[in-house]
């Protein structure tokens, strides 16, 4: 076939996929599966290698993504059950103050999400919200935008969770450099859309706790964690991850040392070190039960399972554009045009996202577009890091009504789709166009 078909047949496979996902209402996962089928079969594939392909890029892909979100949602779970993202908040509410508790609950926001789902974190934090609001006066958006900013930035930029990760693996990035170009992006995104962008919002919309929400705080059966506890067990798996990445640049090869840290910091010991601790001291040193652990801790692999299979239908999609020959066209293509490969991520990503809603959908239909451009231009080391990021931000922009997250802010805050569209979309735009500036111009530099 020639590569103007085999062109056609992948922009046909992805409208239609949009039409799936969005009209039919069929799960993603099975909705990728199909579009995979239909594009090798309309590559002209023989279909035992169309099967050969969908094992492959189902295997390669989930034997690193179900090990990390696994372990992570398990992590997590117990963060959330311990009460340990409320300790976050209070004691940096307290040592902030409360005239400055934007910047408290932005900060929370921003290392809760590491750990925990975005929803999960926002439905925990949103009482501190309404706490303050009620309190103060202010509109409820003045601290609720810089609580979502926060939660919003990690969940999007920064691994174990799930976006980033998946994307990590489809297009082979390093995480170590996926969690620094992350918190990079992450920071200044975090600060205009969060703070800067809440506080002027604010003044344009008031908007009171919604009579339907019940103030009452939420309720732990046990002491909650201390802050100190909190925070170095979310670091632990940052640290020896970003040790293993910065081993690779600055010890010899054969070093001892170097080989240890590589060890250390792979995302599979690393969560599991974390995990295990967080089993220990959220859990059985705080008195819960090794039967309530086990609980907690399969519990959190319900909303995990869903996440690690649509991801590895992404790798079956990327497997499907190699194997088919779409993706040598993608990348001769790419080779000759001026259209920064950076950006060609961010826009694809950004497309899907406007198109569908949902951001892991979104960021895994990129990556497994990119991921053969990314093989036939030669790309890799941190470069690939800051393809991540470009792939995050573009799955960020524009949530509006067909994304489930503007939905749950609009119910929590009691807003109408017009004001949703003011304070939230705009928050998520800011977030993914600051995020991808700062990638592009770090990538001008590499």
């Amino acid at each position: 076939m020639s590569g103007a078909g085999l062109i056609l047949v992948a922009l046909l496979g992805i409208i239609v996929l949009l039409f799936l996902v969005m009209r039919t209402k069929l799960q993603a996962f099975v909705a990728l599966l199909i579009v995979s089928i239909l594009v090798g079969i309309g590559a002209d594939m023989k279909l035992s290698d169309i099967i050969g392909s969908i094992q492959e890029g189902m295997g390669g892909t989930l034997g690193f993504v179900a090990v990390v979100v696994g372990l992570g949602a398990m992590f997590g779970q117990m963060l959330e059950v311990s009460g340990g993202a409320e300790r976050l908040a209070q004691t940096l509410i307290k040592k902030f103050g409360e005239s400055r508790a934007q910047w408290a609950l932005s900060i929370t926001g921003f290392i809760v999400a590491i750990p925990v789902f975005f929803d999960v974190g926002f439905i925990i934090l949103v009482p501190i919200v309404y706490g303050l609001a009620k309190k103060t006066g202010k509109s409820l958006l003045f601290y609720g935008i810089p609580l979502l900013a926060g939660l919003a930035v990690t969940h999007s930029f920064v691994p174990p969770t799930p976006g980033p990760i998946a994307v990590a693996e489809l297009i082979g990035a390093d995480i170590g450099w996926v969690i620094l170009f992350g918190i990079l992006a992450g920071i200044p995104s975090m600060i205009l859309a969060g703070p800067v962008f809440g506080k002027y919002i604010a003044k344009k919309i008031h908007v009171n706790v919604p009579d339907y929400i019940d103030l009452e705080e939420r309720k732990y059966d046990r002491e909650l964690p201390g802050f100190g506890t909190v925070t170095s067990l979310i670091l632990i798996p940052l640290v020896l991850i970003l040790l293993n990445t910065f081993s690779g640049v600055l010890l010899p090869e054969g070093s001892n040392l170097r080989a240890f840290l590589t060890f250390l910091g792979h995302p599979f010991v690393a969560l599991i070190i974390a995990t295990v601790l967080a089993f220990y001291i959220l859990g059985t040193r705080k008195g819960y039960s090794k039967d309530e652990v086990q609980k907690i801790a399969t519990k959190a692999l319900e909303p995990a399972g869903i996440i690690i299979l649509v991801t590895g239908a992404g790798g079956v999609f990327k497997q499907i554009l190699i194997d088919s020959g779409v993706g040598d066209v993608l990348g001769e293509m790419m080779a000759g045009s001026s259209l920064p490969p950076l950006l060609l991520a961010f826009l694809i990503a950004a497309f899907v996202r406007v198109a569908q809603g949902s951001a892991t959908v979104s960021m895994i239909t990129a990556a497994g577009i990119m991921s053969p451009i990314i093989d036939s231009l030669g790309l890799g080391g941190p470069v690939l890091g800051l393809m991540v990021i470009s792939i995050a931000a573009g799955a960020t922009i524009l949530s509006h009504v067909n994304d489930s997250g503007f939905w749950l802010v609009n119910r929590y805050f009691g807003l109408d789709v017009k004001d949703t569209l003011r304070s939230w979309t705009m928050m998520e735009t800011i977030i993914a166009l600051v995020g991808f500036a700062v990638a592009f111009t770090i990538g001008i530099f590499i």
